[in-house]
């Protein structure tokens, strides 16, 4: 669900892939995650599976950061866009069941919706209807965390109209599953919650799964942050806004469960779990391909205030890998490969973190406003004390990094930032690509 200024991709190096291994080095992996912990660079919790076992788990840094409480294994966490596989499998049980048709068009529920005699249940799935994208809208962080009836969640998307033909094109956009959620309460007169609790949660066992509330800490529901010298609360996404798009609660260990039921035809049918798997235009249905050297992993990303999370299951192997964090100050991405690393005896390394200290006084000739000619972005430098902040337009800020003199990283989104003071230049790196900014 959160929208960021720069864009990661979830991508693993291709080259031959040995056996899944069960008895790798832990040990190594645990020091890994502890230099993240020492070094503030990631909170949260993983968990991997193998043949349905669960053969390792890890959990860093705080559930709650203010009162001390240190995460565990039993930690929950907001798992953002990992919610739509949760409802894609919703949609095809209740196609199962005959309820409803991947085929029929969504104008039963939402006539007043440009192109609504053309989208059917199936482009909502598939991100091909069209249908705007409302979390990209430039006010959307001013009101998502106020409660929403659906009523005015329906009006917000209607409003936003369709960016493109049906079915011409596929674009992620979180309304398709949110308006699938509401298909889902209208077809059998219950609440998401309910049959989220009624077809996944209970027949296979997800005690920590479910659509959340208010976080209650007392319930071992984590908080999250962002890293700006300290770690620094995030406000609080309201469930009514996201729903079916991303208002599941839960651990990596549930996810690594779901993820083996799933696979393993313990909720839905084989041939409805190969529809799911069909890849078109980079989506499947609730599903992305994640390949990790030769093995191809099936699952989905997530992110949702400051939580950020990734599954994955990968079927030669029948390995299952899970990661969900509550504050991250590194992209997830790198943390992803060294467990699979482990796992699967590829090498990778414990990393070592060096800092370049600068006083609030220092950062002082960095601040501004910055325009490009080549990106239609303003980027507001700002300071937190002794930490750098950076804001696109419209966009949450993030902590910079320093690096050397004029230099800083995030290495969240793996984007550098170089400035040259004499010429009020900012260049960002980024993916191979270097975008010049001036300071206005």
């Amino acid at each position: 669900m959160i929208k960021t200024i720069l864009i990661t991709f979830l991508t693993f190096a291709i080259s031959q892939i040995g056996l899944a291994q069960t008895n790798f080095d832990k040990t190594k992996l645990d020091n890994y995650f502890n230099a993240l912990e020492q070094n503030n660079k990631f909170m949260g919790s993983v968990a991997v599976s193998n043949n349905g076992e669960v053969i390792y788990t890890k959990s860093v840094g705080f559930a709650d950061f203010e009162n001390n409480v240190k995460a565990t294994d039993n930690s929950k966490y907001r798992i953002g866009s990992i919610s739509k596989t949760f409802t894609a499998v919703l949609i095809l049980k209740a196609v199962e069941e005959k309820k409803l048709n991947l085929n029929q068009t969504i104008d039963k529920w939402f006539p007043t919706f440009k192109n609504a005699k053309k989208i059917t249940i199936e482009h909502l799935l598939r991100h091909r209807s069209g249908i705007h994208n409302f979390t990209n809208d430039k006010d959307y962080l001013s009101w998502n965390t106020q409660p929403k009836t659906e009523e005015k969640m329906v009006e917000i998307i209607a409003k936003g109209g369709s960016d493109f033909n049906p079915d011409s094109k596929a674009e992620y956009s979180n309304s398709n599953f949110v308006l699938l959620t509401y298909i889902l309460e209208k077809t059998y007169g219950n609440s998401y919650s309910d049959l989220l609790e009624e077809y996944i949660a209970k027949p296979i066992g997800l005690s920590n799964t479910y659509v959340f509330g208010k976080i209650n800490p007392n319930n071992n529901e984590s908080k999250s942050y962002r890293f700006a010298g300290t770690w620094k609360v995030e406000p609080e996404t309201d469930f009514t806004v996201p729903l079916g798009a991303g208002a599941i609660i839960s651990t990596p260990t549930d996810l690594t469960k779901f993820s083996d039921a799933l696979f393993d035809g313990k909720l839905l049918t084989r041939q409805s779990i190969e529809i799911m798997k069909t890849i078109k235009d980079g989506y499947g249905i609730g599903l992305f391909q994640i390949p990790f050297y030769r093995s191809i992993g099936y699952g989905h990303t997530g992110g949702i205030d400051g939580f950020s999370s990734v599954y994955s299951h990968f079927p030669d192997d029948n390995i299952s890998y899970a990661l969900v964090s509550n504050g991250t100050n590194m992209n997830n991405n790198d943390i992803s490969i060294a467990v699979l690393s482990a796992v699967y005896d590829k090498p990778y390394e414990i990393p070592v973190f060096t800092t370049y200290n600068l006083t609030s006084e220092d950062l002082d000739k960095y601040l501004g406003v910055y325009s490009s000619k080549q990106i239609a972005l303003k980027i507001t430098i700002t300071k937190d004390g002794n930490t750098l902040i950076a804001q696109g337009t419209g966009q949450p800020a993030f902590p910079l990094d320093a690096t050397d003199k004029d230099k800083f990283k995030f290495d969240q989104a793996g984007a550098k930032f170089e400035f040259n003071l004499t010429d009020k230049k900012m260049i960002l790196f980024q993916g191979g690509g270097r975008i010049e900014f001036t300071k206005e």
